[in-house]
């Protein structure tokens, strides 16, 4: 089986899920490791607000939806998004997919940093400083 190993640092995240829920789909396993480096986009109180509400939607403690407070987590939380996970070859791409917070000693020689166009310059929060504020 190939595999695809993907430094999140300074992706931005949602190019970085889709790319890696389509490689997902195509059969290949993909590890994204340093999830608490990827960035999103946006103003850093509005970002923090809208998972905040997400974070809140649940209503009942053991009923869902349920959603994580660890950056790899949201990371992988994203990329399911992407997919049609409750379907067969979406529930199959999803669990290709495995995301570290950091970089394992396995694979940091295999790291390759994710290239999405040009480096941004717009306002931005990382995954791990979002994950500590909500």
């Amino acid at each position: 089986m190939n595999r695809i190993v993907i430094d999140a640092a300074n992706a931005r995240l949602g190019r970085l899920v889709s790319y890696a829920a389509k490689q997902s789909l195509l059969g290949k396993e993909v590890i994204i490791v340093n999830c608490k480096a990827a960035i999103i986009t946006g103003g850093r109180r509005s970002i923090i607000n809208e998972y905040k509400v997400m974070r809140q939607r649940g209503g009942h403690s053991l009923k869902g939806p349920h959603f994580p407070l660890q950056s790899e987590r949201i990371v992988k939380r994203t990329l399911r998004g992407m997919l049609s996970y409750k379907q067969g070859r979406g529930a199959e791409a999803f669990k290709r997919v495995i995301c570290f917070s950091d970089i394992p000693a396995e694979y940091a020689s295999q790291a390759k940093p994710f290239k999405a166009q040009k480096p941004t310059v717009a306002k931005f929060i990382e995954v791990g400083d979002l994950s500590k504020e909500i």
